[in-house]
């Protein structure tokens, strides 16, 4: 990454501001990469409305009768699964952070014994159990407009020696980032590096024990 000494929005992550460098997408949206813990994100000045986010969510037809949904969330059931053992699953209480409209990932981990909670601040705003064993967050760290908060909030939300799968899709060069489809959706407004895992666990305790090429990392506390 060719870094460029710029002054601007603070990176909603790690907090540095002095060492951004604004990188090009498809979109007109002003974004910038993080030399610290290599998020990209979105210039608050281009974010939604709530108002419009939940409009363009509400728009969304996902569902367990989907059986394509349903394969691209096994993406994160079946790693997770695997590292629980079959004996443990019933015992285990799991919570499906920021499930949308058409909550699935639930009916999938009740399926195999884990009761799991669905949660969504615009469909879904439940009042939380004070920690779960499992939280998976899947296409929703992308998101966050303040993804350091959310982190301490499922970090603290995280059982002793629980698992946190975060599923979103990650970027890899700024010449990749700039035709990629991701940043297309205009509710999405920070991205994931793969360096980014690191700095994530490093700050908020967690080991990261599975990760794909692309998208699924699946951290331990």
């Amino acid at each position: 990454m060719n870094i460029a000494t710029h002054i601007g929005p603070a990176c909603p992550l790690c907090n540095e501001e002095n060492s951004l460098t604004p990188i090009s997408a498809s979109d007109k949206r002003t974004y910038f990469a993080c030399p610290n813990c290599h998020l990209a994100f979105v210039d608050p000045a281009d974010y939604l409305t709530a108002d419009e986010e939940m409009a363009y969510y509400a728009t969304h037809e996902n569902s367990i009768a989907d059986e394509g949904y349903v394969r691209f969330l096994q993406n994160v059931t079946t790693p997770l699964l695997a590292l629980i053992p079959n004996e443990q699953k019933t015992h285990l209480q799991a919570l499906d952070y920021g499930c949308g409209p058409g909550p699935t990932l639930s009916f999938l981990l009740e399926r195999e014994g884990i009761a799991c909670d669905n949660y969504d601040p615009f469909f879904a705003d439940i009042q939380l159990k004070p920690q779960y064993d499992v939280i998976t967050a899947t296409e929703c760290f992308e998101h966050f407009h303040q993804p350091a908060q959310e982190l301490t909030k499922l970090t603290e939300l995280l059982a002793p020696s629980g698992y946190l799968a975060l599923m979103t899709s990650r970027w890899k060069t700024e010449q990749q980032f700039a035709n990629w489809h991701y940043t297309r959706d205009p509710t999405h407004v920070v991205f994931m590096h793969d360096k980014t895992i690191s700095y994530i666990a490093e700050r908020y305790g967690l080991t990261p024990v599975w990760q794909d090429d692309s998208r699924v990392v699946i951290f331990q506390r």
